[in-house]
Parts: structure tokens; C-alpha cells; sequence
């Protein structure tokens, strides 16, 4: 494919995103919504996941192992690069799909890509987990941003910056399990999960650490809550603390797995 028919490709593609996510949402004045000055860099763009490799943090279950890559093919003995990988699909930068947790529920293939872009909503807690690492997010905190920012409206993303994301490179510390194996970092609250399923209407959660469950859950009521609403959740996601409380366009681009319960997803956001 030349170099034209790669722009053109890029651009509509970008003009389909543009146009889809702009008929969802009539409030979109204050977001990026012009196709040139995206393609100029006139917006910001940031990238909301960690790239893949071998320190990646993913669940602490007995099955569960680290990101694999294998080079098969070199440049110098076969004139092509060429690797192969395995890894759990709850690892890095993912997504739950619905069917995570709940049955009869979407699995990531089936994810639409109507689902998958969304205006943002960041909370911001990491005050409170500085002070708390089991700390979770509650209905107060999110009036409390509601005071300041509006609305969380219904459509968006909620994104819970927690400020986990500073341990991201030490595994231990990230999942923090002590003596016994008991996990402790931030999460939603089971009441905050159904506020935003139910009075809010929202399309998913985000969270910078392992799980949207704060690390000593037993029964995961927030998976269950989005998952049996048909809703879906990032984890282990990148750079939230870069983000502004509201006027920020995410897209989520998650790997096609046939019947997967989730999978790696590459996540941006566009700031105006």
C-alpha cells in the first residue's frame, strides 16, 4: 500500500470515528470534533496504555502467567523480523468484556465500536488512597465532582485516577499483597458501581490498577454490577493523571478474541 492510500485510509477512518462519536453525543462542543486539526496536531493526544512486555502486572490467580515473546524470524538470517507471544488476557492495559463475570453477556468480540468511544469523566482519589490504599470510590465523591464539573453524563467513561499508577513498575508493590496474600489497592464501591450503571448510564469504567474491585474484595460485586448491565471495564490503565477532569474524547481499540472474556486494548484520549 503506497503512502497516499495510508492517509486516505487513516483519514477515513478517522472521519467514520469522528462522525459516529459526534451523532452520540450532542454535547460535544467543548471536545475535539474537527477532523484537520486532529490530523495537524492541533489536539493532544495521549496514550492510555503501557506497552506490552515481560514486567507487565496481571491478576495473582494460580493460572495466571507473565507476557511471553519469542523472536522466530530475524532480518539478518531470514529477511523478515517476526516474533510470537502468549499471554493471559487480563494482563497490561485491558479490557473486561461483559461476559467476564456474567453469563450471556457480550464476549470482547462482540464489543460495538459505538461502546468503545465515549466522552471522559476523571475522578480523581489519590489524595484519599495516599492515606488508605483499600480506600474506595464513593457516591460522595462523585457528587463532589459532580459539584465542580457538572453532571456525569450518560455515555461517558468514567476514569478513576488513584494514583496507583506510580507503583506501575514494581510488581509487588502494584499488587501489594500482604503476609497472608491479601491484596490491597483502591477500587469503586459496590454503591458507586450501581450509581453509575443505574443513575448515570454510563458506558464503562476505567481504573489504573488491577482490578475496579479495591484488592480486598472477595466477591467482585463491582465486575458483576457492569458486567451483568452489559458494560465493560478497563484496568491497568496509563497516564490518568494527565487527563482533565472532563472535555476529553476516549477511544478504546481492544483485541479481537473469538468468545474472550477480555483481551489487551490499546486506549487514546484527545484533549482539545
Amino acid at each position: 500500500m503506497n503512502l497516499f492510500k495510508q492517509k486516505l485510509l487513516v483519514k477515513i477512518s478517522l472521519i467514520l470515528i469522528i462522525l459516529l462519536f459526534s451523532s452520540c453525543h450532542s454535547y460535544l462542543a467543548d471536545s475535539p470534533t474537527n477532523l484537520n486539526d486532529i490530523m495537524d496536531g492541533k489536539y493532544t493526544i495521549i496514550d492510555l496504555t503501557y506497552p506490552l512486555n515481560q514486567d507487565n502486572a496481571y491478576w495473582p490467580g494460580p493460572s495466571y502467567s507473565s507476557f511471553k515473546y519469542k523472536t522466530v524470524a530475524t532480518l539478518e538470517n531470514d529477511g523478515v523480523f517476526s516474533g510470537v507471544y502468549s499471554t493471559p488476557e487480563h494482563l497490561g492495559t485491558h479490557i473486561d468484556a461483559p461476559n467476564h463475570f456474567e453469563s450471556n453477556q457480550p464476549s470482547v468480540d462482540k464489543l460495538k465500536l459505538e461502546n468503545l468511544i465515549g466522552p471522559a469523566s476523571v475522578i480523581d482519589i489519590s489524595e484519599h488512597v495516599e492515606h488508605n490504599a483499600d480506600y474506595e470510590l464513593t457516591i460522595e465523591d462523585i457528587i463532589s465532582w459532580e459539584e465542580l464539573n457538572g453532571s456525569v453524563q450518560g455515555g461517558s467513561i468514567v476514569l478513576l485516577n488513584t494514583g496507583w499508577w506510580k507503583k506501575w513498575n514494581n510488581y509487588d508493590k502494584y499488587k501489594n499483597a500482604d503476609k497472608v496474600g491479601n491484596l490491597h489497592f483502591p477500587g469503586f464501591s459496590r454503591d458507586a458501581a450501581r450509581f453509575l450503571v443505574e443513575k448515570r448510564d454510563v458506558k464503562g469504567i476505567g481504573i489504573d490498577t488491577l482490578s475496579a474491585d479495591n484488592g480486598m474484595s472477595s466477591d467482585f460485586a463491582v465486575h458483576h454490577i457492569f458486567n451483568s448491565a452489559g458494560k465493560y471495564i478497563l484496568e491497568n490503565v496509563a497516564n490518568l493523571d494527565k487527563l482533565p477532569p472532563k472535555g476529553t474524547m476516549i477511544i478504546i481499540a481492544p483485541i479481537k478474541i473469538e468468545g474472550g472474556s477480555g483481551g489487551q486494548a490499546r486506549i487514546w484520549a484527545i484533549l482539545p
